[in-house]
């Protein structure tokens, strides 16, 4: 079974039910549910999600909704030398992808799923929309 991260956009993506990314990111889930592939987000990931549903729905919903989330995805945990490297390392276009990316490394992530690959240019992991993996398949 493939260790898959997903970035925070395609999260957001799912969540925001946009058009365009959605049916991929809905596809990804289905995949994981048959046991198919074991997706991965980084507790940052975990966190930006909350922030982004308490902006949207009432405190209870947005919980419920990280409920059900959490049992679909393994939350990968961001410990002090995960951050050291992603606080070193400048070649990422941010921290939160830095953290991402070496959250991936720390947790034998096969593959990156992004809807921006150059945020991980640099990866040793290959890097993939959810477009290009699902084609592969």
């Amino acid at each position: 079974m493939k260790k898959i991260l997903i970035d925070t956009n395609i999260v957001i993506d799912l969540l925001a039910k946009r058009e365009n990314f959605y049916n991929e990111a809905a596809e990804l889930f289905s995949l994981s549910d048959k046991k198919e592939i074991k997706l991965t987000i980084s507790s940052l990931t975990f966190a930006s999600t909350n922030y982004i549903l308490s902006k949207q729905k009432s405190a209870k919903e947005a919980r419920e909704i990280l409920r059900k989330f959490k049992v679909l995805v393994e939350i990968l945990n961001l410990d002090d030398k995960i951050i050291e490297l992603a606080l070193s390392d400048e070649e990422f276009f941010d921290f939160e992808d830095g953290l991402q990316y070496y959250s991936a490394i720390e947790n034998g992530v096969e593959i990156i799923l992004t809807r921006n690959k150059k945020d991980f240019k640099n990866s040793k992991i290959p890097v993939l929309t959810a477009k290009e993996y699902l084609a592969a398949e």
